[in-house]
């Protein structure tokens, strides 16, 4: 590192370590300085690649929302900025390839929304909620010259996710089922496709379709399947948990309790929670 170079990272640590300033202005920058200067001076930062800090960005996502699921706002504050760091340190990455900068990040965020609702900025009129996702998708398509409006979803995403985000997609321009009487219907159909399957691969099969069906059905009830299964583990837990306690007030191990008795302890664990 050039004499210059390292008395700058001298100069951003010490702005970091002394000046967390009192405008918005002042401590978005103390967050971009501390990123440089540990990215200049942490030998594990200065190995990472966009590449290899995805799954800690995957992570940190996560986190994010079990604190918004807990209702725990100091929790939240802190999980909103670790996610943040994250964002900070993909685009400091991206300056230093010379690819964008943050600048043209905000720029490209901004551009996008104004786009996306000629409703709001434009001439263009949404009377509901479907009109505004018809044309969110037709400009989407428009945007980013795609030959199918299922170019982009993420194969990073959770399958149930994928499934959703899929079906939503088809949903609007009008390839969807016409109510949820006829995904109900088709719910019925696969399971018992599902108990004739033969082989392990049938099996499988049928199973997938059994999955893509529900995940259908929760768009007619308004329920994105993601948070409703992770809403139904949660309470499993929480349930699981208390059986395991009234399980070491007994003294006993798991094996000297019949079925009957476990469910007798799940359905006290039901009621308590």
């Amino acid at each position: 590192m050039e004499p210059s170079q390292n008395q700058n990272i001298a100069r951003l640590r010490d702005e970091v370590l002394n000046n967390k300033g009192t405008s918005l202005q002042e401590k978005f920058d103390r967050v971009l300085n501390l990123v440089k200067v540990l990215r200049s001076e942490c030998p594990w930062d200065r190995k990472q690649t966009p590449q290899s800090l995805a799954h800690l960005l995957l992570e940190e996502s996560y986190e994010l929302v079990h604190a918004i699921d807990e209702g725990d706002q100091q929790e939240l504050k802190k999980e909103l900025g670790d996610l943040f760091l994250h964002i900070s340190f993909q685009v400091l990455m991206a300056e230093e390839a010379k690819t964008f900068t943050y600048a043209e990040v905000f720029d490209a965020l901004c551009d996008k929304l104004i786009n996306r609702h000629p409703h709001v900025f434009g001439d263009t009129t949404a009377e509901n909620e479907q009109d505004v996702l018809k044309n969110w998708e037709s400009l989407k398509l428009l945007e980013k010259n795609r030959r199918s409006l299922l170019d982009g979803v993420p194969k990073a995403m959770s399958e149930l996710l994928r499934a959703y985000r899929v079906q939503k997609k088809v949903a609007g321009v009008g390839f969807d089922w016409q109510s949820d009487e006829g995904v109900l219907d088709k719910l019925t159909e696969e399971i018992a496709e599902l108990k004739n399957a033969k082989t392990s691969a049938e099996q499988e099969e049928e199973f997938g379709d059994l999955l893509f069906t529900i995940v259908n059905y929760s768009r007619f009830i308004s329920t994105n399947p993601e948070d409703a299964l992770r809403k139904a583990t949660n309470k499993f837990m929480s349930q699981f948990m208390h059986v395991e306690k009234m399980v070491q007030a007994s003294e006993k191990s798991w094996r000297e309790f019949s079925p009957e008795e476990l469910d007798a302890l799940w359905n006290s664990a039901k009621k308590a929670l």
